[in-house]
């Protein structure tokens, strides 16, 4: 019987643009203008600057852009900067079910490995088409199972998905990936602790991971050698990341039977994904409501047990969280913006922002209570409880996160939030070259005339 990452290799190694249904690309194509239009963005966060720096420090070869800056240089330095910038807003699509960020790791690494390469469009598209599932379907096999253990499933599952792009963009055999996918295995990490303080190390998992990627695919392309059971192994992935409760390891080997990527959640505000249906009821609330916010009582929001660690202790400091990261993972300071500035777009996430009084006195007054029936994380969905002083009670449930497969929204929703990012950084004849290239991405004979625009050259 074939080892889970023989099955995986195969899958990559086979993949055409041909057999990719049209609602997968159609979705590529929207997590491509997607992860362009965040990494963008946060090419002028504290957080980006430092990583495009860091792309600087390091020598490389002029071939790959790094997105926001004028700079060229190696796929392998261009990602960790990329990728990380692709994931620093935290805006960036999640596939519920396995709680995985695939676009900023896949398509920043197909953008720079491809560039490289002097890859087609389609060549392009292809490769992130394997990218993407191989980072769903490990999530699916572990729902919830890694962030139990206390890791980042997208820091685990990345390397590979980045591995699998660049090891069919440089041309792998399926041999050659089974090895790539070995020494993935070696370079996953990263955990989450930064909850604990609002710091940035999440952000930069993305960069590492996308990293990690390329490099297992250059050194199995020479040649080097990685174990065949990386996954489902003794001392494999899944046994030294992922609590044995829940795990679905049979699920590993059905990599292409179904297609992952068309129920991706794109996200309409930047902050953790579980928070997003909490906050579509805080607004719901403000718009229909006649809610006075002195005279509230308490709030009191249904939770998955799953979620109590990230999203809620320790409740005092996700009251007041002392960071603007730290606010991204905070549903109490989540449901408080929603509910005082009637919005959570990237301004509510600045310093001033986090320390607004108004804000911060709602924040204090939102509490949870946990939930078993919650269908956790198979969907995330909010439920919000405002009980008034007087004793009414004004309630609202949202059962699937808009922007998901069950809720979704229009592409021109998610074209209007990438012109909205990237208009940041560059103008807008620029902008919409961009979108113009990635809706026919497919027809481009190489990424010439996409990567200039990327660094605001053009």
């Amino acid at each position: 019987m074939a080892t889970a990452s023989e099955t995986f290799a195969r899958f990559v190694s086979e993949i055409t643009l041909d057999r990719i249904p049209p609602s997968v690309l159609a979705t590529s194509k929207l997590v491509f203008l997607d992860i362009i239009g965040v990494a963008l963005a946060a090419s002028r966060s504290d957080s980006g600057r430092i990583a495009i720096a860091l792309a600087h420090s390091l020598d490389g070869k002029p071939a790959s852009q790094v997105i926001g800056s004028a700079l060229r240089t190696s796929p392998t330095s261009a990602v960790i900067s990329n990728a990380t910038l692709a994931h620093a807003l935290d805006y960036d699509e999640t596939l519920e079910e396995g709680i995985i960020h695939a676009g900023c790791c896949v398509v920043t690494t197909a953008l720079a490995v491809g560039e490289a390469c002097g890859a087609s469009g389609r060549s392009v598209l292809e490769a992130a088409a394997a990218g993407f599932e191989v980072m769903f379907q490990m999530g699916v096999s572990a729902p919830g199972c890694f962030h139990a253990r206390g890791f980042h499933p997208t820091a685990i599952t990345a390397p590979f998905g980045a591995a699998a792009v660049a090891g069919r963009l440089y041309g792998l055999t399926a041999e050659q990936l089974v090895h790539a996918f070995g020494i993935a295995g070696s370079q996953s990490s990263g955990i989450i602790e930064y909850l604990a303080d609002g710091s940035w190390t999440k952000q930069f998992h993305a960069g590492w991971s996308a990293h990690a990627g390329i490099i297992a695919s250059m050194l199995a392309r020479h040649g080097f050698h990685g174990p065949r059971t990386v996954l489902e192994g003794a001392h494999g992935v899944f046994s030294a990341f992922a609590a044995t409760e829940g795990l679905r390891l049979e699920r590993l080997y059905d990599i292409g039977k179904e297609w992952h990527l068309p129920k991706v959640v794109f996200k309409l505000y930047p902050c953790g994904s579980i928070a997003h249906p909490y906050i579509d009821c805080a607004l719901q609330l403000r718009k229909e409501s006649d809610i006075r916010l002195d005279d509230i009582d308490r709030i009191v929001c249904r939770t998955h047990e799953g979620t109590v660690p990230r999203l809620w202790e320790p409740l005092d400091m996700k009251r007041q969280p002392p960071t603007p990261y730290a606010a991204k993972f905070s549903i109490p300071y989540c449901v408080a913006a929603g509910l005082v500035k009637g919005r959570v777009s990237l301004e509510e996430f600045s310093e001033q922002s986090i320390q607004d009084p108004a804000t911060l006195a709602v924040a204090h007054k939102v509490g949870y209570e946990v939930d078993p029936s919650l269908d956790y994380p198979r969907h995330f969905s909010g439920h919000v409880k405002v009980i008034m002083k007087d004793g009414q009670v004004i309630e609202r449930n949202q059962p699937h996160a808009r922007g998901s497969i069950e809720a979704p929204i229009a592409p021109e929703e998610i074209e209007l939030k990438f012109r909205h990012n990237a208009g940041l950084v560059i103008e807008p004849s620029k902008v919409e070259r961009i979108l113009d290239i990635v809706r026919s991405l497919e027809r481009e004979p190489d990424l010439s005339r996409l990567s200039p625009v990327l660094a605001g050259m053009v």
